[in-house]
């Protein structure tokens, strides 16, 4: 993909069509997350990568069912071996539903919208911070996750759009995150573009105590 500034209405729709997961539906547990301890309103997780960790912070207080999803997904060690098949270096990078062979993995019943909620208590797509990807449908958020690594106002919902909903920031390992941004990128697997001709594998995500 050709990058292009998102200060056009189509311009930035078509960037935000990068954060849509896949059309294929994958069978999905009717299970809901567990009561993982998020009691902290800040718990913080260490994401391990190929190519350094990253450490950030969650706002269970603004965003309490995203984080509560995110958490899960983490206690039951499913982004262990996922990629960051998405990365664009003027917009941002994404990952946490394909394995190093790009099989999507199988996820939860997506997790309730709450970009509107997040944003009126302050979260916005801003550099660094950490947001939901989804389909087309506000509704159908799974474990799929990106970083922000410009600012990206455009993301945040408003009276026309949902939006996406951050419930994170990058609190160190932004290095990393720009080591990643810069990785060079091309086909991989069903993607035609943007993805790193060196695989960037999340090896693990933990919860802090």
């Amino acid at each position: 993909m050709t990058l292009l500034k998102p200060h056009n209405r189509w311009i930035a729709l078509a960037l935000s069509m990068c954060l849509l997961a896949p059309w294929t539906v994958q069978a999905q547990s009717a299970t809901t997350p567990s009561s993982t301890n998020t009691s902290s309103s800040t718990p913080k997780v260490r994401i391990s990568t190929s190519m350094g960790d990253i450490e950030a912070e969650l706002y269970a207080d603004k965003a309490p069912k995203t984080v509560a999803n995110f958490v899960q997904y983490v206690s039951d060690k499913h982004y262990e071996g996922t990629i960051f098949h998405r990365v664009i270096p003027g917009f941002m990078l994404q990952g946490g539903g394909y394995d190093g062979q790009y099989r999507e993995k199988k996820t939860r019943a997506p997790v309730v919208h709450e970009g509107r909620q997040a944003l009126a208590a302050g979260l916005k797509n801003t550099t660094g911070t950490l947001a939901m990807a989804r389909t087309n449908d506000p509704q159908s958020a799974t474990a799929q996750f990106f970083i922000n690594v410009v600012d990206n106002a455009f993301l945040d919902p408003s009276f026309q759009s949902f939006g996406y909903t951050v419930f994170g920031k990058v609190t160190s390992g932004m290095d990393v995150v720009q080591k990643i941004r810069n990785t060079p990128t091309g086909t991989g697997g069903p993607f035609p573009t943007d993805v790193p001709r060196t695989p960037v594998v999340i090896q693990s995500i933990t919860l802090l105590k």
